[in-house]
């Protein structure tokens, strides 16, 4: 994005001769920065709590999350716009505040052809899903009402979950924390049917769901992909992965498909888990029956566990991980590929690799960042930023 990424940008020639059916693509970095020296760049600061950075796929804009509702735009030249894109704070029932709110956002694949997009946000007994379009008259305004995909009991306010992406698949990816209540109380980490493994437990939350936006089932906003786990029976079709606490940033590799997960802990052990692509249907993460690898509620079983390749203790100082994204952009090239992540109480950053073996080489990133951040992700080039529950929104830049 123009003086705001402080790189210019010039448009990469296109080869073959096959047309594109996708929106024309973003020009590259013209002088990419040689360095793994990472500092962090206020681009701008919004009013409420800054939760999350995205955009729809080849467009120049960065799209702010505000916990309080609202969705803004930073355009092209590195202006936050004055109205916002989203604004659900009447008319959505939504509660915001503490860890609910307006949570989190994905743009469809086919955005620039449907302008379609979703949301995920918190009511006083719901997470909700709904499927939200463009104004087709003004590509910075949203067309109101935004419609009911998906609505999720959830008997207390904290652990929501809340982040959404699109798979390489095509299919949206939902992550739901267990409920919350402390302990997983109702057991819904490893519960596969409402009302199971007691009368109160509720099947979606806890996992990572798995969606097909653009097929609908009779009577519903949303299909079921046909591999799905549970897809034909032995639990609620929509789930992909068990055993969550509170998946509250998480990510695809954009490059490999590789998933990476930084899942909340309860007393003891934040965790970060990458599972590689091809190899994430069907996975059991381990809560409420595991904190990471240790046994919180028994009898425990390791049989059938996926255990996180990274952890951090309380001990240390980690309250709540923020799981980010892996670099992909075109600006930094000797930090393309590696994964970076942090704390929302002890800071810092850090950055790991997925390696063949399935275990994950870590760096501690040298410098001053800020505190209380609340998510690392991309814009459609794949640049990272950073957002804070004060409002801010930087741009990590390498350099020498």
């Amino acid at each position: 994005m123009r003086i705001a990424m402080g790189l210019a940008f010039v448009v990469l020639a296109a080869c073959g001769g096959k047309e594109d059916d996708g929106p024309t693509p973003l020009p590259r970095c013209a002088a990419p920065v040689n360095g793994t020296t990472i500092t962090a760049r206020e681009i701008t600061r919004v009013s409420g709590s800054a939760l999350l950075v995205t955009a729809p796929r080849e467009d120049p804009r960065v799209f702010v999350i505000e916990q309080n509702g609202r969705v803004r735009i930073v355009d092209e030249t590195g202006t936050l716009l004055p109205d916002p894109f989203l604004d659900i704070g009447e008319g959505y029932e939504l509660e915001a505040g503490g860890e609910s709110g307006l949570l989190g956002l994905a743009f469809h694949p086919q955005y620039h052809k449907n302008g379609t997009y979703f949301i995920f946000y918190t009511t006083s007994n719901a997470n909700v899903i709904a499927r939200c379009t463009v104004d087709a008259t003004n590509p910075n305004t949203t067309t109101t009402p935004c419609t009911t995909v998906l609505s999720i009991p959830d008997f207390a306010s904290n652990h929501n979950g809340g982040m959404m992406e699109f798979g390489p698949d095509g299919y949206l990816y939902i992550g739901t924390g267990d409920g919350g209540g402390g302990g997983d109380p109702n057991k819904n980490g490893q519960s596969l049917m409402n009302g199971s493994p007691q009368a109160n437990s509720i099947a979606l939350l806890g996992k990572m769901l798995r969606i097909d936006v653009d097929h609908k089932a009779a009577g519903m906003e949303y299909g079921i992909p046909s591999d799905n786990p549970f897809a034909n029976g032995g639990g609620a079709p929509e789930i992909f992965i068990i055993g969550l606490r509170n998946p509250w940033r998480w990510s695809f590799d954009k490059d490999t498909g590789d998933l990476w997960i930084g899942d909340v802990g309860q007393g003891e052990i934040e965790e970060l888990t990458a599972l590689p692509a091809g190899q994430q249907k069907g996975k059991n993460l381990g809560w409420s029956m595991y904190e990471a690898r240790q046994c919180f509620s028994a009898p425990c079983s390791e049989t059938n566990m996926t255990f996180p390749q990274e952890t951090h203790t309380h001990g240390e100082g980690w309250i709540s991980v923020i799981g980010g994204e892996v670099y992909r952009g075109t600006c930094y090239p000797d930090i393309v590929g590696w994964h970076f992540y942090t704390d929302y109480g002890a800071g810092g950053l850090y950055r790991a690799r997925l390696l063949s073996d399935g275990m994950l080489e870590k760096v501690t990133v040298a410098g001053q960042f800020p505190g209380s951040v609340s998510s690392i992700h991309a814009d459609a080039r794949g640049e990272l930023y950073m957002t804070t529950t004060g409002g801010l929104v930087l741009h990590l830049e390498a350099g020498p």
